[in-house]
């Protein structure tokens, strides 16, 4: 009978391993198929039943035993044909570590869970204990510390653990709970105690480790799957953040923090609209919330929806709870729905109360209202960038410059576009656009000699060049001086050569050659 139950046993090892394989193979399932010879007629019920054990069992080992039963399986699996590799030797499966773990762990009480203390470490923590309620704690840690090592119990490295773990001793708690589960494996609180250093640590990529083995050894809880699901979060793995704060959800459904780290996966996932659905859950419990609705605005930008998150926001500017940068949000919302009134009004809210917000992104909606021919609130909101930041660096000055500049030309206030391009050239002589521009303008107004030296000016610029010299060319042209436009016109081409250019360099050529220059 020992035999055939040591018979049972490695069956039902060997079958739990072939049904783990099978659950990796993605092709199809896994069937074990017992290689026996079925008889081909009924047998005869009065006969001798026979032996359940195989001929000369009586004499063979329980390795003997494994082996015989590994024979009689193979794997029908469109993944992998067999289970037993016939040049893998019996001694290269056992001896593989993850095997041998658990196979080893397959002895292991399930209830044992805990390392047991023997008489003299009881004695030991009653010492401490003692120590500890008159406050003695470095006499305590002292205690410990003379009577740990390898012959000590893993529960005296996991009580150092825990009072290191309340002194915020964190490295040094990872430590003893690290020895204390190199000692007891299935020991379940150092796995968890270990999982929640790391992560008070903010050591998030080990941390999952350790909760994962805390989980597998019955700590089913939903602190652990929480701390789980956001130390997948924190590496980016969404998908497996997901399943954690599911079951963090399953087994603690109270705690809004599993909620919220959910809500957190379906943003890195896009999943927009359950992102809308579970906000709106937990808005509908606590409506004052400011993150709430500022995740569910960008839920619904998200979307497509803009107008639905400018609801938001302006809910949320109606309850004193929008900041500078959600503000931002709504006026691009604004300009981008063509309510410029609306939009260069949350621009000027938000600069005016938080210039940290910076000033690069009223700047670049500047730009877009001049280019929609938003003149005057384009003018109004560059009155407000430069009322909320008098000290501008040098660039974003020249920028709004030239916005200025742009609104002049619209406006058909050419002397004050050249004011503008002159105080350019002042905050940077090396400003290339702002010399051609300021050459076209007095080429405009007549004045040959002096837009020639700006454009002279911008060729000496090296980024500039090709268009000076085209500026300057086209100038030439029109005064009919179309010899001196040519070697302009060539050596911008040899530059920056352009389609336009060379039709236009081309047509020069035949109008100097009729005229005879």
């Amino acid at each position: 009978m020992k035999k055939i139950a040591a018979i049972s046993l490695c069956a039902s090892v060997l079958v739990a391993c072939a049904t783990n394989d099978a659950a990796k193979k993605k092709d199809r399932p896994v069937r074990l198929v017992p290689d026996i010879d079925l008889p081909s007629e009924p047998r005869d019920p009065n006969a001798p039943r026979p032996s359940p054990l195989p001929p000369g069992a009586n004499d063979l080992t329980n390795e003997d035993l494994a082996r015989r039963f590994a024979a009689q399986l193979k794997v029908e699996s469109a993944a992998q044909p067999a289970l037993f590799d016939d040049n893998d030797s019996d001694a290269a499966f056992w001896s593989d570590p993850d095997v041998r773990r658990r196979f080893n762990e397959s002895f292991i009480s399930e209830t044992d869970i805990e390392p047991k203390y023997n008489p003299i470490e009881a004695d030991l923590i009653q010492q401490v204990l003692d120590l500890m309620s008159n406050e003695k704690v470095d006499e305590a840690i002292a205690l410990i510390e003379q009577n740990r090592g390898p012959a000590a119990s893993a529960a005296l490295d996991a009580n150092l653990g825990v009072i290191r773990f309340t002194r915020n001793e964190l490295p040094e708690a990872i430590a003893c709970y690290e020895a204390a589960v190199a000692k007891h494996p299935k020991f379940r609180r150092a796995w968890s105690n270990l999982g929640a250093a790391y992560f008070r640590l903010g050591k998030y990529a080990e941390a999952i480790p350790a909760l994962t083995r805390a989980i597998e050894t019955g700590a089913v809880n939903g602190l652990n799957f929480g701390f789980l699901g956001y130390c997948y979060l924190t590496v980016e793995n969404s998908l497996s953040a997901e399943s954690a704060y599911r079951m963090a959800l399953l087994l603690d459904p109270k705690t809004e923090d599993w909620k919220l780290g959910l809500v957190r996966c379906f943003f890195k996932q896009r999943r927009y609209a359950d992102v809308v659905a579970l906000t709106g859950e937990l808005l509908a419990a606590k409506p004052e919330r400011a993150d709430l609705w500022q995740m569910q605005a960008s839920a619904y930008a998200g979307l497509g929806q803009p107008m639905r998150a400018a609801e938001n926001y302006e809910f949320l500017e109606r309850l004193g709870k929008l900041d500078a940068a959600s503000l931002l949000n709504l006026g691009d919302i604004y300009i981008n729905e063509e309510l410029f009134d609306l939009g260069v009004g949350a621009y000027s809210r938000a600069i005016a109360a938080d210039v940290s917000v910076g000033s690069a992104r009223p700047i670049r909606a500047a730009r877009s209202l001049v280019g929609r021919g938003a003149s005057r609130e384009a003018g109004e909101l560059i009155a407000a960038i430069e009322a909320a930041f008098p000290q501008l660096e040098v660039e974003p000055r020249k920028e709004l410059l030239r916005l200025r500049a742009r609104l002049a030309v619209a406006s058909g206030g050419g002397a004050e576009e050249a004011l503008i391009l002159e105080e350019i050239v002042q905050l940077d002589p090396l400003d290339g656009r702002a010399l051609i521009d300021l050459g076209k303008y007095y080429g405009a107004q007549g004045d040959v000699e002096r837009a020639i030296l700006y454009f002279e000016r911008g060729a000496g610029i090296e980024a500039f060049e090709a268009d000076a010299k085209v500026g300057h060319a086209q100038l030439l042209v029109q005064k009919q001086r179309y010899a001196e436009a040519l070697p302009l016109l060539r050596r911008a081409q040899t530059l920056k050569p352009r389609e336009n250019i060379q039709k236009f360099l081309e047509e020069v050529e035949r109008v100097s050659q009729s005229k005879g220059q």
